[in-house]
């Protein structure tokens, strides 16, 4: 064997041995989709229960993974195109237990003949996402995003086979392979400035200009859009309403927080090299105003069309353009002068907070669909603390924590941005704390719509939903985690602040 040859193989073992947790995921979709066909006859029939054994597979396959993440190493290591530090420790560690509790919301929206290739879909998004946090190159970061965005495609259409259903699955899939277009434009003009893909090399390349290359600043723009539309950022946004309305709630759930995990942890690899290594040159001075604007407009622009709402999912999807843009502050002042708490680490924590209100929220809706029918209307919300208390309860705990009240982690995971934009001094920045002030208020109309709906209207029919033990089960874990982290916040906050010191 030639020594090319054989460091060619010493490094892709080397990097093999990085991804240890993902071949896992990676491993199980490929046993679910060479083995779940011929588990179903050709007419579709399959074996009753089927969707329980592929759920318990993929529970399996996620707690495997765990905990090869909770017993791994958390050094700092650059292997090719992974870079494993304390970043995809924490992500990886979001993202696992994200990923069992959708898959406990997925468990009674799939048919046996489907479960299969649904649970295989989810655990190749899970994958796809820790691979985004991985990426220390263009290409890698360009493929992990395709990997999330190809599964998600099957996911949606999967539970259903309704109009309704296929039109928010292409309407999805159309625009994101815009918005992939759009990056990988971007890609290809950083590429064009650096001659390289790699991104610290990008960034070395960057530090030694004397003044910012045109096509690295077209590029980053291009980049931002593209992401942009995954997180569904103002004007990126007008397809989440549509296909929140018209796709399973499990594939909603997944939908109002994977992309946004997937795309911030995406942005903050591409602004640090990109952004941090060209201070005061014209790619900051383009970059940050434009974060900052898209902050503003996009939190604005989300809750005022929140309000106007009466349709479940259609609110849902505003309140996530809404809370993109409070999520957009933590990113825009990351990159300003370290204060104490840090934009970035706000920003992690938000995320966090942000998965286990909005996926709890969904769990709740699902599990008080009434003969498999999707709760759509707040007028089917009437009175749900009559007939099903449990569940009011806890809807009534993610709306206050999404509205950003005590004593839920909602207030402080806005708390701790608020104060990481105020802390920087400078107006702009201040004028981004008010305004997450004022939004906060607008928004908590709506969130307080659905806790009146419930509280203080008579039911329509004493009908008490679905008793799915799944989706309950992830209801109760969410509200648990959620007033828990008011009151002990601590270990949380230790993790995100472990990540910004590597």
């Amino acid at each position: 064997m030639s020594q090319p040859d054989a460091a060619m193989i010493s490094s892709v073992t080397s990097a093999a041995g990085k991804v240890i947790p993902e071949l896992v995921l990676l491993g199980t979709v490929c046993i679910n989709f060479l083995v779940g066909p011929f588990l179903v006859s050709p007419s579709g029939r399959a074996l009753p229960g089927l969707r329980h054994r592929w759920g318990g597979i993929a529970i399996a396959a996620l707690c495997t993974a765990l905990y090869l993440w909770w017993t791994g190493s958390t050094e700092v290591v650059t292997t090719g195109p992974f870079r494993v530090d304390n970043i995809v420790w924490y992500v990886r560690g979001v993202m696992l237990i994200a990923a069992l509790l959708l898959v406990l919301v997925n468990w009674s929206q799939i048919e046996d003949g489907k479960a299969a290739e649904s649970h295989a879909c989810l655990l190749a998004i899970t994958a796809g996402v820790n691979l985004v946090a991985l990426a220390n190159d263009l290409t890698t970061l360009f493929l992990a995003l395709e990997l999330i965005s190809i599964p998600t495609y099957l996911f949606l259409f999967l539970p259903r086979k309704d109009s309704a259903t296929q039109e928010a699955g292409v309407k999805y899939f159309l625009l994101s392979v815009f918005s992939s277009a759009i990056m990988l434009y971007g890609f290809s003009l950083i590429y064009g400035m650096a001659g390289t893909t790699d991104l610290p090399a990008i960034q070395t390349a960057l530090a030694n200009s004397n003044q910012t290359p045109v096509l690295a600043i077209l590029g980053m723009v291009f980049v931002v859009a593209g992401l942009a539309f995954r997180l569904t950022a103002v004007p990126f946004h007008f397809y989440a309403p549509d296909v929140f309305q018209g796709s399973a709630a499990s594939g909603a759930a997944l939908l109002s927080f994977v992309p946004k995990l997937a795309g911030f942890i995406a942005l903050i690899r591409l602004l640090e090299p990109v952004v941090d290594a060209a201070p005061g040159l014209l790619l900051a001075d383009v970059m940050l105003p434009m974060l900052w604007w898209l902050s503003v407009i996009t939190m604005f622009v989300g809750n005022f069309l929140g309000i106007l709402q009466n349709d479940l999912r259609r609110m849902l999807a505003y309140s996530g353009v809404a809370h993109v843009g409070y999520m957009l502050v933590g990113l825009n002042v990351g990159h300003h002068t370290t204060s104490v708490p840090d934009g970035i680490e706000a920003l992690l924590f938000y995320l966090a907070v942000y998965g286990l209100m909005t996926i709890g929220a969904f769990a709740v809706l699902i599990a008080a669909e009434r003969d498999n029918k999707p709760l759509e209307t707040l007028d089917q919300l009437a009175g749900l603390h009559r007939v099903r208390p449990g569940l009011a309860l806890m809807l009534m705990v993610f709306m206050f924590s999404l509205a950003g009240m005590p004593p839920t982690a909602g207030f402080l995971a806005k708390l701790n941005l608020f104060f990481a934009a105020w802390a920087q001094g400078d107006v702009s920045n201040r004028w981004l704390a008010l305004f997450m002030v004022i939004n906060a208020a607008m928004g908590s109309w709506y969130y307080l719509r659905v806790v009146g709906a419930m509280y203080l209207r008579e039911p329509l029919d004493e009908h008490h939903g679905s008793h799915a033990p799944a989706p309950i089960i992830a209801s109760v874990a969410c509200t648990a985690m959620v007033i828990t982290l008011f009151f002990v916040p601590t270990w949380l906050w230790t993790m995100v602040q472990t990540v910004r010191s590597s």
